[in-house]
């Protein structure tokens, strides 16, 4: 064969035919996930230079098919002894070996025994490691800030510190506690800090374990885009094949991505890797879930987090203040600290906040931090939370009460009078008393579009306007859920 051009005419016939084995040997669907994307580079000598165009796929082809592609081209041409396989980016090969196979295993009856992927490849710890622009396996971004040195702890969240410190120890030592870890409350009370919290301590404790943080919706991302190129299989082998699974906001998992879930939550389980997940809700409440996947997450160790008191809102008060003197210079007073503690009592988030706002009519205006500034600038987010925080789960158990409709009925497809009445009025309610988006409504409520969940809104507002009787229903609804 001429060596010089890269490849020549013979060379991508070769090419050619030996896709058209692979294909046959395979089959359509393994072959489309694993060898469509493949390109000939040259073949020099006895060297097959393969090309591909995510480090993933590169990893994969070199631990499992090098052997079967070596001989596929030595039915043509028995000099060839090896495969080399490089990242290609933005259409060019990067000459950086990643795999050299002897073709003396293929030649054995044994397959290739499959070697673990390289940690960089699958571990999404920070932004500064993430996938190249376009790698659909790309985890979501580890925030920095959220360790467990950063972690606020108090009454309310003792045994979910306690519980999330166990599992980066024991993910370290390569040992299984608890498993699977459900961390459930409301927003804004840490689910997200312990998980990014365990992720860096066990990467800190040992840099080559395979780490994989994920929101609900990447990890729906990432499945679709998966299917699309067709390479999901691709995507559910790189989830099986990690040491540690960090899932966050679990209630926003829907349709074929929740399926999937539970299919990699039962690979991961009984390969004995580590899972932790955080949701807004029991996994009972998981309605989206199949129930085998909701009776795994409750089999395991389901943690709660409650409402913070006022003691832990204190302190996480002092930590931001404390962090705001250090970066300014300037100074909280303690009936400050006390007052905001007070006045704010919906969330950490808040909290943050309330801090943030002082710091900035300070630096804006001069003015001294004191009781009186802080009544001023926090006005509007004292009242904002004044009344109870109503969550959808609350509107899904006061409906399904009062008009005697089963709570699964409310999030099913069924069309009925009895029931679709009842779910206008509970996501007229959603609407009217949480801040959640229409999408995020529709995703509560069986996985809905909004244009659905706009339509029983308007649908509710025109029946209120008619009905007189209907409208005092759900006000008394309203008093209820805001008591």
């Amino acid at each position: 064969m001429n060596q010089d051009e890269l490849p020549s005419a013979d060379q991508r016939q070769l090419w050619n035919r030996v896709r058209a084995r692979l294909k046959t040997a395979v089959g359509e669907d393994v072959f489309t996930s694993w060898f469509a994307r493949l390109e000939l580079e040259e073949i020099a000598g006895e060297v097959v230079h393969l090309s591909a165009p995510t480090r993933f796929l590169c990893s994969w082809v070199q631990s499992n098919y090098a052997d079967r592609i070596v001989e596929a081209f030595r039915q043509d041409d028995e000099a060839i002894t090896r495969l080399q396989v490089t990242l290609r980016v933005n259409g060019q090969p990067r000459q950086r070996p990643v795999v050299v196979a002897d073709a003396a295993l293929a030649q054995t009856s044994a397959p290739m025994p499959a070697q673990p992927l390289p940690s960089a490849t699958v571990t999404r710890i920070g932004r500064d490691n993430a996938a190249p622009k376009g790698d659909a396996l790309s985890g979501s971004g580890v925030d920095p800030r959220m360790t467990f040195e950063t972690f606020v702890p108090g009454a309310a969240n003792e045994m979910a510190l306690g519980v999330a410190r166990q599992i980066a120890q024991a993910a370290a030592n390569n040992t299984v506690t608890f498993n699977p870890v459900y961390i459930h409350s409301t927003v804004g009370l840490g689910k997200s800090h312990l998980l990014n919290a365990i992720a860096h301590a066990t990467q800190a404790a040992d840099a080559s374990k395979n780490i994989v943080y994920l929101t609900a919706d990447h990890f729906m991302y990432h499945f679709i885009t998966a299917v699309q190129r067709q390479s999901a299989l691709g995507f559910k082998e790189w989830l099986r094949r990690v040491d540690l699974l960090l899932i966050d906001d679990m209630q926003f998992l829907q349709g074929k991505s929740a399926t999937e879930f539970g299919h990699t939550l039962g690979t991961l389980l009984t390969g004995a890797k580590q899972v932790v997940v955080a949701g807004d809700a029991p996994p009972r409440d998981l309605e989206m879930l199949d129930e085998r996947v909701r009776s795994r997450l409750s089999g395991g160790l389901v943690v709660p987090i409650s409402g913070f008191d006022i003691e832990l809102r204190r302190s996480i008060v002092q930590r931001r203040a404390d962090q705001a003197t250090a970066r300014f210079g300037m100074h909280f007073p303690a009936p400050v600290l006390d007052y905001v503690a007070r006045a704010v009592v919906s969330h950490g988030r808040d909290l943050d906040g309330a801090v943030n706002r002082l710091v900035a009519a300070n630096q804006l205006t001069g003015e001294l931090i004191t009781v009186p500034l802080a009544e001023k600038t926090l006005g509007d987010l004292i009242r904002a939370h004044d009344a109870k925080r109503v969550r959808i789960e609350d509107i899904l158990k006061m409906v399904s009460r009062h008009y005697k409709v089963p709570r699964n009925e409310l999030l099913s497809a069924r069309r009925s009078r009895d029931v679709v009445r009842p779910r206008q009025i509970a996501m007229f309610l959603a609407k009217a008393l949480t801040s959640r988006s229409l999408p995020e409504i529709g995703r509560r409520f069986g996985g809905r579009d909004h244009t659905t969940v706009l339509h029983s809104v308007r649908k509710v507002e025109q029946m209120i306007k008619d009905d007189v009787e209907l409208a005092q229903e759900i006000e008394l609804l309203k008093r209820m859920l805001e008591e």
